[in-house]
């Protein structure tokens, strides 16, 4: 049979901070949303659009935008931190996140405020026909799986991508004992018991989004709705980049590097000669950037090498 009610389950909720006031008499409003392929995200932007064009606080408009992100429980925290100014939070998350159940126990989340209920959600249990459960109260004494893994995030690495989520609200009857990450499309996964993966395998410059399921030891959960879609790329390539200038007799040259560590050999040549000498001063590297300089009267060639790297050419004049 199958037992089905409603129950509000998304709400705008607010921190309490004040937003900042920008050109034109217009106050940028956040709103945190969910994944770009769930729903939070598309309505977001709708509300957003509506908050831009209608409304308006002592005269001056706001100039509103729904932001990407990891929905209910990474909303609260954001508000929390007062990193947004508005966010989409399940009812359930909201009263764990406000009076520290839950993942938030022992942290709770005092500054938030409920605007209003977005919209309900239909929640539909189904039971073998010969289980003899007729309504909520029978499930008293069965064995439960967990609701589905809620808040799942990714971020994109090379070739991979490591994903997050926040444990389900109802472990059900046993606790969960693993988590099982499935990569769309494709279907690379891993399995855990934290509540963090690395789904590695993954094609560089295609574009994933990840569900995430519970194992308890009734079965597993419902998948979670998607992440965020994200891109894996190929790690960058070792490079050295310089500029060049000059201060009277002195020429310097400034350098960033990707991927480098060490010192660089500076290599220079003067009008006249036919190939580059070595310089005698090799800077070292500090937080990808280096300097550095000579006296020089005349026009100076120089380019810099790491091993098999090398840099652009500069003229100083």
């Amino acid at each position: 049979m199958r037992i089905t009610w409603k129950h509000a389950v998304a709400g705008l909720a607010v921190a309490a901070l004040a937003t900042t006031a920008l050109a034109q008499q217009r106050q940028f409003f956040g709103i945190a949303t969910g994944g770009t392929g769930g729903t939070y995200y598309p309505l977001g932007g709708m509300l957003a659009q509506l908050i831009s064009n209608k409304a308006t606080v002592d005269g001056r408009k706001f100039a509103a935008t729904a932001e990407a992100a990891g929905a209910s429980v990474a909303n609260a925290k954001l508000l929390g931190g007062k990193e947004i100014e508005s966010a989409f939070v399940a009812a359930d998350i909201l009263d764990q996140a406000f009076n520290g159940k839950a993942q938030f126990a022992n942290a709770p989340i005092k500054n938030l405020r409920a605007l209003g209920a977005l919209y309900p959600e239909t929640v539909q249990l189904v039971v073998r026909a010969n289980a003899n459960i007729n309504s909520v109260k029978d499930l008293k004494g069965k064995s439960i799986s967990s609701g589905a893994p809620g808040s799942v995030t990714a971020v994109p690495g090379v070739a991979a991508a490591t994903v997050a989520w926040a444990a389900p609200a109802d472990p059900g009857s046993y606790p969960v004992s693993t988590y099982q990450v499935i990569a769309t499309p494709g279907g690379r996964s891993c399995m855990t018991s934290t509540l963090t993966c690395e789904v590695s395998g993954l094609t560089n410059g295609t574009t994933y989004t990840f569900t995430v399921k519970a194992l308890n030891g009734a079965g597993w959960s419902p998948a979670s709705s998607p992440s965020n879609a994200v891109t894996p790329q190929a790690a960058p390539k070792p490079s050295i980049l310089i500029s060049g200038s000059r201060t009277g007799s002195t020429i310097q040259v400034d350098g960033t590097t990707i991927d480098l560590t060490g010192t660089v050999t500076p290599w220079v040549k003067l009008p006249g000669q036919t190939s580059f000498t070595e310089g005698s001063a090799r800077p070292t590297i500090t937080d990808n950037a280096f300097t550095w300089s000579r006296k020089a009267n005349k026009k100076t060639y120089v380019y810099f090498t790491h091993e098999s790297v090398k840099s652009n050419t500069v003229t100083i004049a």
